[in-house]
C-alpha cells in the first residue's frame, strides 16, 4: 500500500499564480512599455540613404529624406524618443561638423520636429564621429604644435567644442542633448553654455558611466567612429570599477544633469541597480550594439528564440532600475508588445 503525501494548500501558493498567462501577467512585478523606449538613428548625407549595418541587422544608415517615415513609425509603435548620431561629409582633426549650424545631426533634428512636433529627439553630444582620428575630443598639443601621447586627449579643449556642439543642436530643435565623450565636467560645461545661449529649458542626459567596453564595435562601424590609434581606455571607465561608476554618477548629478545613464547595460546591470538605489533622478540604460549584434546572430542561427530573449534582456534591465532604455531592439520589442497585450 503506497501513501501519498498530499502537501498543505499553502505550500503551492507560488505555482498557483504561474498556471496561466492572465494570472502571470496580472502579479508581474516588471511591466515593459514601448513608451520606456529611446531608438537610436544614424543619420547621413545624401538622398534616399537606407544603407543596411551588416553587423546590426534591421539598423540602417539614413539619409535625412527617409526620417519622416522612420519617425511615423515609431508614432505608430508608441516610441516617443531618438537619439541622434551623425555621419559627417569630412571629418577634421577638430571634428568641426559636430558643431556646425548646417551639420548632419542638427539637419536631422530640424526635419524629425518639422514632420512630428511631439517626437522627443535626443542629440549625441561627442566628437568620435567627425574627428579624423576617432577620439572623443581634440588630441593635446606640444608647444611645436605635433601631437603629443598617442590618444591622449585635451580635456579642457575638449569642453569647448561640445559646448559648441550641445548649443548648436539645442538652435536646431533638439529637446535634450546627451554627452557621451567622457571628458571631466562635459556637464557642468554643456549646461553653462546652454543657459548662457538661451536654453536653459533643455535637459542634459549624461552618459555618466559610460565603460571602455568590447560591445561597441558593431556602432563603431555604423557610425564610422573607431579609433585611427589606440584606444579610450584613457577616458571611458575601465570595466571592474563599479564604486568608481556611483562616483561618476554622483559628480554628473552634482553639475546638473537631469538624467544619468549606464552603458553598456547587461554587463553593468549591478552599477545600474546601485543607482537606482542611491539616486532619485531619472535613470537611463544603453542597451548597446554589440548585445543587440548578439541576440540578432544567435537568433539567426536558430540558437535562441530572437524575440523572447530580447523582452526578457529588456525586461531585465528595467527590473535592475532603469527608467529609460535605449535599444536598437525598440521597434521589435514594441511589436511583441502589441502582440501580447
Amino acid at each position: 500500500m503506497t501513501t501519498t503525501t498530499r502537501l498543505p494548500a499553502a505550500f503551492r501558493r507560488f505555482r498557483r499564480l504561474r498556471r496561466s498567462e492572465a494570472l502571470r501577467r496580472l502579479v508581474a512585478e516588471t511591466r515593459l512599455d514601448p513608451r520606456d523606449f529611446v531608438y537610436p538613428l544614424f543619420v547621413t548625407h545624401g538622398l534616399g540613404v537606407r544603407n543596411e549595418i551588416e553587423s546590426m541587422p534591421g539598423q540602417y544608415q539614413l539619409s535625412l529624406d527617409q526620417l519622416a517615415a522612420e519617425a511615423r513609425e515609431l508614432r505608430e509603435l508608441r516610441i516617443p524618443a531618438v537619439l541622434l548620431f551623425g555621419l559627417p561629409a569630412a571629418k577634421d582633426d577638430a571634428g568641426s561638423e559636430a558643431y556646425a549650424r548646417d551639420g548632419i545631426v542638427q539637419q536631422a533634428a530640424r526635419a524629425l520636429k518639422d514632420a512630428y512636433p511631439d517626437l522627443c529627439v535626443i542629440c549625441d553630444v561627442c566628437l568620435c564621429e567627425y574627428t579624423s582620428h576617432g577620439h572623443c575630443g581634440v588630441l593635446s598639443q606640444s608647444k611645436g604644435g605635433i601631437v603629443t601621447t598617442a590618444g591622449e586627449v585635451d580635456n579642457d579643449a575638449t569642453l569647448e567644442l561640445l559646448a559648441r556642439t550641445a548649443v548648436s543642436q539645442a538652435e536646431a530643435g533638439a529637446d535634450m542633448v546627451a554627452p557621451s565623450d567622457m571628458m571631466d565636467g562635459h556637464t557642468a560645461a554643456l549646461r553653462a553654455a546652454l543657459d548662457d545661449a538661451g536654453f536653459g529649458m533643455t535637459p542634459v542626459m549624461a552618459y555618466a558611466a559610460k565603460f571602455a567596453s568590447a560591445f561597441y564595435g558593431p556602432f563603431r562601424v555604423a557610425a564610422e567612429s573607431a579609433p585611427a590609434f589606440g584606444d579610450r581606455r584613457g577616458y571611458q571607465m575601465d570595466p571592474p570599477n563599479a564604486r568608481e561608476a556611483l562616483r561618476e554618477i554622483e559628480a554628473e548629478v552634482a553639475e546638473g544633469a537631469d538624467i544619468v545613464m549606464v552603458k553598456p547595460a547587461l554587463a553593468y546591470l549591478d552599477v545600474l541597480s546601485q543607482a537606482r538605489q542611491r539616486f532619485d533622478a531619472p535613470l537611463a540604460a544603453y542597451n548597446v550594439s554589440g548585445e543587440y549584434a548578439m541576440i540578432k546572430a544567435a537568433a539567426r542561427n536558430g540558437w535562441i528564440d530572437g524575440p523572447k530573449a530580447t523582452l526578457e534582456l529588456l525586461t531585465g534591465i528595467k527590473r535592475a532600475g532603469a527608467d529609460i532604455i535605449i535599444t536598437y531592439h525598440a521597434k521589435e520589442a514594441a511589436r511583441s508588445l502589441s502582440e501580447t497585450a
